[in-house]
């Protein structure tokens, strides 16, 4: 969908595919089918904005294969979807059943890494509509803070160099912008936007940034308002924000709290934890489940914060909350100023498989569903952050 701010500027809002399990180019093209037009379709919406995630066998195969390129882009036009963004994070196998850490490798330090997102970005290009001004590629803060030593540091630097050159390069052959923006995460080398600022100085920002997750923001206690501001001094942009709401206990320490806390203590994805940094007991868990080990009595009075993306649209059902009210905060940061910030925006939640049974969606009209109402929600937020509908 696209939306107008006041400058004039066209602003994309997206949903990201990572929520759909396929891995090659025919199963790409059922999901557009299956669930995205039929998402656009519940919408009335003339136009809707996908962030493709594109495992790395098929990015590979799409940036040297015009034909299969040829073939996304008319089915992408045909069912009334266009991509402006990519997510480049999961590098494969993000349905397995178990992924945790290794959704972080190949890192920044391993060539791997670099090779996939130039291969994104030479897709994306091809992609990306006519008329739009850029495209964007999220990807991992560097990797797992876990045995990073200064020599995987300077790797990483060398690789995010390469990368500049690589999108400068793509520019130059294709006439079309395509930057890559660094998403801080809960325990990572970049952990937060902080980190950013302290780590990713003296990258070409021409062309890489930041990619500011709601999510990740408020699991770690981060102010929106005050992160833009330090951005801003540091010099990074936000290349694109996904726009997400984590799982909050406000009373971690009460045996009710923990009993729901536990349907959320799932075996694929890490629920990095954090309590809060000022209180008695701060405290930071790598997954839910170790949290959950810590005795009540040590938990503090909360709140707990869990890296769990929760349908933006819809509240936890009791005892637990979410951290809608930093997502709005972000969403107003983000666009009410006299230019947009960012003009990516994705709605990235990729846990409905996971969530709770009694909350998991039954069936593909129930996923198609809670999609639609994750993006209306979005889109009324966006209207009262000063925005306004645009047509194609």
């Amino acid at each position: 969908m696209r939306l107008c701010h006041p400058d004039g500027s066209t602003v994309h809002l997206a949903y990201c595919t990572n929520v759909h399990p396929a891995e090659d180019l025919d199963g790409i093209l059922r999901q557009l089918a299956r669930y995205a037009e039929p998402v656009r379709e519940r919408l009335a919406a003339p136009s809707l904005g996908l962030g493709l995630w594109l495992a790395h066998d098929v990015a590979r195969t799409l940036a040297t294969d015009e034909t299969g390129l040829t073939r996304l882009r008319r089915e992408l036009t045909t069912r009334g979807l266009e991509v402006v963004t990519l997510n480049g994070f999961p590098y494969r196998g993000f349905h397995q059943p178990v992924v945790k850490r290794a959704v972080y490798r190949p890192d920044w330090s391993e060539p791997a890494r670099l090779a996939y997102t130039l291969d994104l970005a030479r897709v994306l290009a091809a992609l990306l509509p006519d008329d739009a001004a850029r495209g964007s590629v999220s990807t991992l803060p560097l990797g797992w803070r876990t045995g990073w030593t200064p020599e995987r540091q300077d790797l990483a630097r060398r690789g995010l160099d390469a990368l500049a050159e690589g999108l400068a390069k793509l520019e130059a052959r294709t006439g079309r912008t395509v930057r890559a923006g660094l998403e801080p995460e809960p325990g990572c080398v970049v952990s937060t936007v902080r980190d950013a600022c302290a780590r990713l100085t003296g990258l070409d920002t021409r062309r890489i940034g930041v990619c500011l997750d709601t999510c990740h923001l408020a699991v770690d206690f981060e102010d929106p308002r005050s992160s833009l501001r330090a951005l801003a001094a540091a010099g990074l942009p936000v290349v694109k924000a996904q726009l997400s709401s984590a799982l909050q206990a406000d009373e971690p320490s009460d045996p009710a709290v923990r009993r729901a806390l536990a349907r959320f203590a799932e075996p694929r994805f890490l629920h990095q934890t954090r309590a809060r940094p000022d209180g008695p007991h701060p405290a930071r868990w790598d997954d839910l489940g170790q949290a959950l080990r810590t005795p009540a009595d040590q938990a503090g009075p909360g709140p707990w914060r869990v890296h769990f993306h929760v349908p933006v649209h819809a509240e936890p059902q009791p005892p637990l909350t979410a951290t809608g009210p930093v997502l709005t905060d972000a969403v107003h940061a983000l666009l009410r100023g006299p230019s947009p910030v960012t003009d990516h925006l994705e709605v990235e939640t990729y846990t409905w498989s996971v969530l709770p049974e009694r909350d998991r969606p039954a069936d593909d009209q129930a996923l198609i569903t809670g999609i639609a109402a994750e993006l209306t929600w979005t889109r009324g937020q966006l209207l009262a952050a000063g925005l306004r509908e645009r047509s194609r």
